[in-house]
C-alpha cells in the first residue's frame, strides 16, 4: 500500500509538472502594459518558457523613443549582471572538463592575484566569490569611474580593496569577484572569456544575435537605446557604458526570445534541443542556495516570500510555497531580470530601457501570480507605495543636505591650489583642473564640475553630453590639508560600506626656466610703494611692505597665485606686475 501511494504521488507531481498553463495573451498583455504605463517604462519586451517551449514572446513601447521604433522580441538590451549566471556555468564545464573544483583558491589558477590581507590570500575560495561572501564590499566605482580595456590591470586593484567583515560571515555582491572568474577561464581555456560564452553558449543556444560588448551592441540592427527616468518624470536618453574590462559581471546584450533559450537549459537539466550545454551535475548542484541574503527572513507585507539567498550567481527564494532562482541585471539604461521555477518548469525574462527599473521585477512577478495560479498581489498598488516613500526620502536627503551645509564660507585655498593629479591604487587617477574660474574633475571616461558647498568640500556633478547633470553625484570631494596647510589630497566616500577613501595628490608642474623667473624679478611700483620680487630655491617672492613674504606658485609661463591667499593672482607681462585680488585689478610698474 505504501509503495503504491508513493507511485500515485509521484505521478501527481509529473502531471502537475507538466501540465499546461492557462495562458490568454490578451488578458496577459493587458496586465503588462498597464505595468509599463505605471513605472513610465518607454520600452521592454517579455519571454515566458515552460519545460522546452516558448509559450510566449513580446515586445512592449519602443526601443527608440523619439524615432518611435517598437520594441519586438527580437530586439537587444543591455542584461547587465543577468550575464553572472553565464560565467559562473563555464566554471562549471571547467568543472566537468579541466578538473576546477569550487572548493580551490582562486590563486591556484591566478597565483598573481592578491587580495587586502593574508586571510583572504590564503583562505578565500571559487565558491566565496562565486556566492559573494567574500567580506569584499562592491568598490564599484573602482571600474565604474576609472575603467580599462584591460582586465588583469583592473583585477590588480583588488590588492588595495579593503574588506568590512571577514570570509563567510556576510553576504555582500562584488563584481570584481566575477571579474576574477572570468579570468580564471581565460586561463584554462586560453581563449577571451568573450569567445567562451560565444563557443560555449551563443552557439549551442541558438542565440544568433546575442552579444558581448558596446562596439557590437552600436552595430546590431535592431538593439534599444537606453533611458533614465530624471526627476520621476521625464525619460532622458542615456549613451551606452562600456565595460569591456569587466564584462564577466555583466556585459551581455541579448533579447528575450534569446534568453528564453537560455532559460530552458535550466529547466532541463543542461539540455537544449537534446544538446547537453550544462553538465546535469553542475545545473542540479548550481539551483542550490549557498549563502542567506541579510537573515532571509521574510517581509511582514509578504510572509510567504522568505529564506532569500544566493547561490551559484542566482538568488533562491520561497516565493508564495513556490522554489524560485532569478537575477536581476542594471546598468546604464537598461535593468533586467531572468528567473525560473525548476519545480514548476516556468521560466520568465524581463528587459527593460529604463536604468534601475522595477518593471523586470514587478512583470516577473505578475506573470507568476498569473500563471501559477496563485493570489495576486496587486503589483501597481505596491510599486507606487513603494515610488510614494522614495520619493519622500529623497526630499528628506535633500533637505538635510541643504542643512547640513555651512554658510558663508569659502575654499581655504585658491582653486588653482587644489588642482593636480589624486591617485588611489585600488581605484585610479583624478585630474583636478581650473577652468573659466571653476574647478573641474577628470576621472577615466566621465568629468565632473565641482560645486562648492563649504569650506574644502565640493560636490562633483557629472557632464553628461554637452551639460552638467543636475542630480549630485552622491559623494563628495573632501579636500586634505598638510602640516603646512598645502592641499595634499582628497577623501572621498566611494564605498558606503567604508571609511572615506584617500587619493594622494601630485601637484600639476609648471617649469618655468630660471632665464625666464629672472626676467620676473626686480622692483616694482604701485602708488609710491615699493614691491620686491625676488628668487629663493627657484620658487619666486613677492614681498609686499608691512607683509610677509608670499611665494608665487606657476599656473602659466607668466600667471602665479600667491600662495596662502585666496583668490590672489600675480601677472607678469611687459615690464608690470598685474596683481589680481577679490577687491580688484592694480598694476605695478617695474623699476
Amino acid at each position: 500500500m505504501q509503495i503504491k501511494l508513493f507511485v500515485f504521488a509521484a505521478l501527481l507531481i509529473s502531471t502537475v509538472a507538466i501540465a499546461q498553463f492557462n495562458l490568454n495573451e490578451k488578458q496577459l498583455d493587458k496586465k503588462l502594459q498597464a505595468l509599463q504605463e505605471a513605472t513610465q517604462t518607454v520600452g521592454f519586451s517579455v519571454a515566458i518558457v515552460q519545460g522546452d517551449k516558448t509559450l510566449y514572446s513580446k515586445g512592449f513601447g519602443y526601443k527608440d523613443f523619439d524615432k518611435q521604433l517598437p520594441v519586438d522580441e527580437n530586439t537587444l538590451f543591455a542584461i547587465g549582471s543577468t550575464s553572472k549566471a553565464f560565467t559562473t556555468a563555464l566554471l562549471g564545464i571547467m568543472e566537468d572538463e579541466k578538473g576546477l573544483s569550487f572548493n580551490d583558491s582562486p590563486r591556484k589558477y591566478l597565483p598573481e592575484l592578491e587580495f587586502y590581507n593574508n586571510d583572504l590570500n590564503n583562505n578565500l575560495t571559487l565558491l566565496d566569490m562565486v556566492s559573494h561572501r567574500t567580506g569584499l564590499p562592491r568598490h564599484d566605482l573602482s571600474w565604474y569611474l576609472f575603467p580599462t580595456e584591460n582586465k588583469d590591470s583592473l583585477l590588480a586593484r583588488v590588492k588595495y580593496h579593503k574588506p568590512f567583515t571577514g570570509i563567510r560571515e556576510q553576504w555582500h555582491y562584488n563584481n570584481f569577484m566575477y571579474l576574477a572568474q572570468g579570468v580564471i577561464i581565460e586561463k584554462l581555456t586560453g581563449k577571451s572569456w568573450e569567445d567562451n560564452i560565444r563557443e560555449r553558449f551563443f552557439k549551442p543556444l541558438q542565440m544568433t544575435t546575442s552579444n558581448v560588448s558596446i562596439a557590437e551592441l552600436e552595430q546590431a540592427t535592431n538593439a534599444s537605446k537606453g533611458y533614465v527616468l530624471k526627476d520621476f518624470t521625464t525619460n532622458t536618453l542615456t549613451p551606452y557604458y562600456n565595460i569591456a574590462a569587466i564584462s564577466p559581471a555583466g556585459s551581455i546584450n541579448s533579447s528575450a526570445k534569446e534568453m528564453a533559450n537560455w532559460l530552458k537549459v535550466w529547466l532541463n537539466e543542461g539540455k537544449f534541443n537534446n544538446t547537453q550545454v550544462l553538465p546535469k551535475a553542475y545545473v542540479k548542484k548550481a539551483i542550490n542556495p549557498l549563502m542567506l541574503i541579510g537573515n532571509g527572513i521574510a517581509d511582514e507585507k509578504f510572509p510567504d516570500q522568505h529564506l532569500n539567498s544566493y547561490g551559484y550567481a542566482w538568488m533562491t527564494s520561497s516565493y508564495k510555497g513556490h522554489y524560485r532562482l532569478e537575477h536581476g541585471g542594471n546598468i546604464d539604461g537598461f535593468s533586467a531580470n531572468a528567473a525560473f521555477f525548476p519545480t514548476d518548469k516556468l521560466g520568465i525574462v524581463v528587459l527593460a530601457n529604463q536604468d534601475g527599473s522595477a518593471l523586470p521585477t514587478l512583470v516577473r512577478n505578475t506573470i507568476s501570480d498569473y500563471l501559477l495560479e496563485l493570489e495576486e498581489t496587486d503589483w501597481i498598488a505596491y510599486y507606487q507605495e513603494k515610488l510614494d516613500q522614495l520619493k519622500k526620502q529623497k526630499e528628506e536627503q535633500k533637505k538635510t543636505e541643504i542643512e547640513s551645509k555651512v554658510a558663508n564660507t569659502t575654499p581655504t585655498h585658491s582653486l588653482i591650489e587644489y588642482t593636480g593629479k589624486y591617485e588611489h591604487k585600488g581605484y585610479g587617477t583624478i585630474n583636478v583642473e581650473v577652468e573659466n574660474d571653476s574647478l573641474w574633475a577628470q576621472f577615466t571616461r566621465e568629468k565632473a564640475y565641482l560645486k562648492h558647498t563649504h569650506y574644502d568640500i565640493f560636490e562633483p556633478y557629472l557632464v553628461k553630453g554637452s551639460k552638467v547633470d543636475s542630480d549630485g553625484s552622491g559623494f563628495n570631494f573632501n579636500f586634505q590639508t598638510d602640516d603646512l596647510g598645502d592641499i595634499a589630497g582628497v577623501n572621498l566616500k566611494l564605498e558606503p560600506t567604508l571609511e572615506p577613501l584617500y587619493f594622494k595628490r601630485s601637484p600639476n608642474e609648471v617649469i618655468i626656466s630660471k632665464e625666464t623667473l629672472n626676467t620676473y624679478a626686480g622692483s616694482y611700483f604701485l602708488s609710491g610703494a615699493e614691491l620686491k620680487v625676488s628668487i629663493k630655491d627657484d620658487t619666486l617672492m613677492l614681498l609686499v611692505p608691512g607683509q610677509p613674504e608670499y611665494a608665487l606658485i606657476p599656473i602659466k609661463e607668466n600667471e602665479f597665485v600667491v600662495k596662502g591667499l585666496s583668490g590672489y593672482k600675480a601677472e607678469f607681462k611687459e615690464a608690470k606686475l598685474i596683481l589680481h585680488q577679490p577687491n580688484g585689478t592694480f598694476t605695478a610698474v617695474k623699476k
